[in-house]
C-alpha cells in the first residue's frame, strides 16, 4: 500500500505561519487562524494515530500545530495589551501618545 499525505498538514502549517504574522492585528485574526489550525491539527492527529504507517508528512503537522499554539498565545497577549491600553488611557490618551511619538521621532 502506498503512503499518503495527511489531508490538512499543509493547511495547518500555513495557518500557523499566518497566525504568527497577524498577531499585531489586535490579536483577533491571529487567535482565529491559530484555533482553526489547532482544530485541523487535532483532526489529522487522530487520523495519524489510527494508522501511523499510512501517512508520511506528520512532521509538517507537528510544526504547524506548534506555530498555531505560538500564534494563539501571541495574539492573546496582544489582545490583552490592547484592551488594557484602551481601558486605562482611552482613545484620547492613545491619540496623544501617537502625536507625541510623531513629534519626537518624526514621520
Amino acid at each position: 500500500m502506498e503512503n499518503q499525505k495527511l489531508p490538512n498538514a499543509t493547511a495547518v502549517l500555513i495557518l500557523g505561519i499566518f497566525s504568527i504574522l497577524t498577531c499585531c492585528c489586535y490579536g483577533i485574526i491571529s487567535i482565529i487562524l491559530g484555533v482553526v489550525g489547532l482544530v485541523l491539527a487535532n483532526k489529522d492527529t487522530k487520523l495519524y494515530t489510527e494508522n501511523p504507517s499510512q501517512y508520511t508528512n506528520y512532521n509538517n503537522l507537528k510544526i504547524g500545530k506548534i506555530l498555531s499554539i505560538i500564534g494563539v498565545v501571541l495574539g492573546a497577549i496582544y489582545l490583552i495589551y490592547v484592551v488594557v491600553l484602551f481601558s486605562t488611557l482611552g482613545m484620547e490618551g492613545i491619540e496623544q501618545m501617537q502625536q507625541e511619538f510623531i513629534r519626537r521621532y518624526g514621520k
